[in-house]
């Protein structure tokens, strides 16, 4: 048994149907427990929900878990290991739409879109305070920093550089790219914008503290909200040391009524969807078929992580 675990939209439900066949894919809404298709499943789909130590542990025939993206953080990895069970993910699938999140939310936050689309729908857009349009600006002669230089920090450097921004990046090792290399503590004191690409590990667990970027600038999150301390995040903005936020990833998630981010208005938010478009989806079903025929011909997989 083939199971989802999300809450597909309609035409995620068209696409699992016309890749893997209709009626092959068990789907079961992200917010049940999988303790119902725990006896059958052999082959998990994994997209956000975490995926515990109790639940591998009760799945006798899991032999895959497959997730729908890159992050496996919310896979228990050692639960899985000790449990000779497969966890894959598919790097590369998602880093269009992720890099193009990332500038939309750069745009979002420099341009106060959401601020100037509000007045505008309350009939109020040309009666806002000049100064409002003080705090407004472009990409192009800033200096964007990008914490990480993978698949979708590759994608989006290019088009920074064409509309005219600095381009510099951190990662484990400086790469034959045409950016200036630089550590992680100057790139965040030096740029006026961070982007974040980075996976969650021990290590990269609150490693970004904003309070080490220099004022005004603009901090941009597609990555995993715990890279930053919220807190301090938040201290950052309401404060004014942070110019603006564009976050698709949050600490807790979904984002829970009453955190102080929802009621900032330098703070461009959205729901962990910079992956989701039907595009990658396309991508990642693909690649998900191809796993589960390979897991059951005893084949050698695809990004394999455990």
């Amino acid at each position: 048994m083939i199971v989802l675990h999300a809450r597909p939209s309609p035409g995620f439900r068209e696409a699992v149907d016309a890749i893997f066949g209709p009626g092959t894919v068990v789907h079961v809404d992200e917010a049940a427990p999988l303790a119902d298709v725990a006896d059958e499943v052999t082959a998990l789909l994994h997209v956000l929900t975490p995926v515990t130590p109790e639940f591998i542990a009760s799945a006798p025939k899991l032999k895959l878990i497959q997730k729908l993206g890159v992050g496996v953080n919310t896979i228990a990895l050692d639960a899985a290991r000790n449990h000779g069970v497969a966890v894959c993910n598919m790097p590369g699938t998602n880093s269009q739409a992720v890099a193009e999140m990332a500038l939309s939310l750069m745009m979002a936050v420099l341009r106060r879109t959401c601020f100037f689309d509000a007045r505008t729908r309350a009939g109020e857009g040309w009666s806002a305070d000049p100064s409002e349009l003080d705090s407004v600006g472009e990409i192009a002669g800033r200096t964007v920093g990008l914490v990480g230089f993978g698949h979708s920090a590759q994608r989006l450097a290019p088009v920074l550089a064409a509309l005219g921004a600095k381009v510099v990046y951190t990662a484990r090792s400086p790469r034959d790219a045409p950016y200036d290399y630089w550590p992680l503590d100057r790139l965040l004191a030096e740029s006026d914008i961070v982007s974040l690409h980075i996976p969650l590990t021990e290590d990269t667990r609150a490693s970004v503290d904003p309070f080490a970027m220099k004022r005004g600038t603009v901090l941009v999150n597609t990555a995993r909200g715990e890279l930053v301390d919220e807190a301090r995040l938040v201290e950052a903005l309401t404060s004014g040391h942070l110019r603006g936020a564009g976050l698709d990833v949050f600490a807790e998630e979904p984002l829970p009524r009453g955190n102080p981010l929802l009621g900032l208005p330098n703070a461009v938010l959205a729901p962990h969807i910079a992956w989701l478009t039907p595009e990658t989806l396309v991508r990642s079903l693909t690649v998900a078929h191809e796993n589960c025929r390979r897991v059951a011909a005893d084949e050698l997989l695809l990004h394999q992580v455990v």
